[in-house]
C-alpha cells in the first residue's frame, strides 16, 4: 500500500494567518505525514492564532520575522539550524500589496506600491530560498504559491498579478541554479479560494462564484486539494522528478476558454 510518510523530515511553513490559510492546510498534512515542523509569522499580533492553531501539534517553533528583513531572516535560519540542524522543505506562502493597489486602475500604481509589493511577494521567495540552500543537506524542496493572474489578466488583481509573475520567474531560476543540489523548486498555482488576503480584492465573489462555474469541475476547489499537492511536491518519493514548474490545482479551470459558458448556453 503506498503511504508518504514523512517521519524524520523537518520544515519551514511561512504565511498561516488563520485556519483558512492555504498555508494552515499544508501544514496540516504535512504534519499528519509525520514531518517536524516550524512556522514563520510576521508580526506578533499572529501569534495568538498560530499557537492556538498549533495547540495539539508535537513542540512546533514559532518564529517571527520579517523575512524581507536580512537582519530578521538571518535570525529565524539561526534558529533553525539550531534546533533542526537540517532542513528538508521550505513552504512560501508569503504575499502582501497595499490594499489601495487592488481599488484603483494598475496603471495607477505609485512606486512605493510597486516596491512594497515586489519585495514582500517575490524577492521574499530569493531571500528564503538562500537562507534554506545552506541546511538542505540532503537535497529539498521549496513550494510557493501562485495564482492564474501571474499569466492572464485578473481585474483588480494588479499590482498583485505582476508579483505573482516574478515569483513563478524566480520560482524557475532558483530551480535552474539548486538543481545540482538536489532542492527541487515548485510553485502551486491554486485557483480561487475564500482566504483572509482574499477579501481585499474588489470583486472577489464575482471571481470566486465564476470560476466555479467555468471550471472543469462545475466547483471550487478546497484548501486540502492544494495541500495535497503540496505534498506530493514535499514528498522525495512522489515529488523527486518535479522541479521548475507551476502546477495549478484549480479544477481545470485555468485550461478552459474565456467563453465556454456563452458558447454551451447556444447549443
Amino acid at each position: 500500500m503506498l503511504s508518504i510518510d514523512l517521519s524524520g523530515k523537518k520544515g519551514l511553513v511561512l504565511g498561516v494567518a488563520n485556519q483558512r490559510s492555504i498555508a494552515w492546510a499544508i501544514a496540516e498534512i504535512l504534519y499528519e505525514a509525520g514531518a517536524e515542523l516550524a512556522f514563520g509569522y510576521f508580526g506578533e499580533r499572529l501569534r495568538p492564532s498560530l499557537e492556538k492553531l498549533t495547540k495539539n501539534m508535537n513542540n512546533p517553533l514559532l518564529l517571527e520575522a520579517d523575512v524581507t528583513n536580512d537582519e530578521e531572516n538571518t535570525a529565524m535560519f539561526e534558529v533553525l539550524e539550531k534546533e533542526f540542524g537540517v532542513l528538508d522543505f521550505v513552504i512560501h506562502s508569503v504575499a502582501f500589496t497595499p490594499k489601495s493597489t487592488f481599488e484603483k486602475p494598475f496603471h495607477k500604481v505609485t512606486k512605493e506600491e510597486w516596491n512594497i509589493t515586489m519585495e514582500a511577494s517575490a524577492y521574499s521567495l530569493v531571500a528564503v530560498a538562500n537562507k534554506a540552500m545552506p541546511l538542505m543537506k540532503n537535497g529539498g524542496s521549496i513550494t510557493t504559491l501562485s495564482y492564474l493572474a501571474a499569466e492572464r489578466v485578473v481585474p483588480y488583481y494588479n499590482m498583485m498579478a505582476v508579483a505573482k509573475s516574478a515569483l513563478e520567474a524566480s520560482m524557475r531560476y532558483l530551480a535552474y541554479e539548486f538543481g545540482e543540489k538536489n532542492i527541487r523548486v515548485n510553485a502551486i498555482s491554486a485557483g480561487a479560494l475564500r482566504t483572509l488576503s482574499a477579501r481585499s480584492i474588489s470583486g472577489f465573489g464575482t471571481l470566486y462564484s465564476k470560476g466555479g462555474d467555468l471550471s472543469m469541475f462545475k466547483r471550487n476547489i478546497t484548501q486540502k486539494e492544494v495541500a495535497g499537492m503540496a505534498l506530493t511536491l514535499v514528498s522525495d518519493r512522489l515529488g523527486s522528478g518535479i522541479t521548475g514548474e507551476t502546477i495549478y490545482v484549480d479544477a481545470g479551470y485555468q485550461a478552459m476558454g474565456m467563453f465556454i459558458e456563452e458558447i454551451e448556453s447556444r447549443l
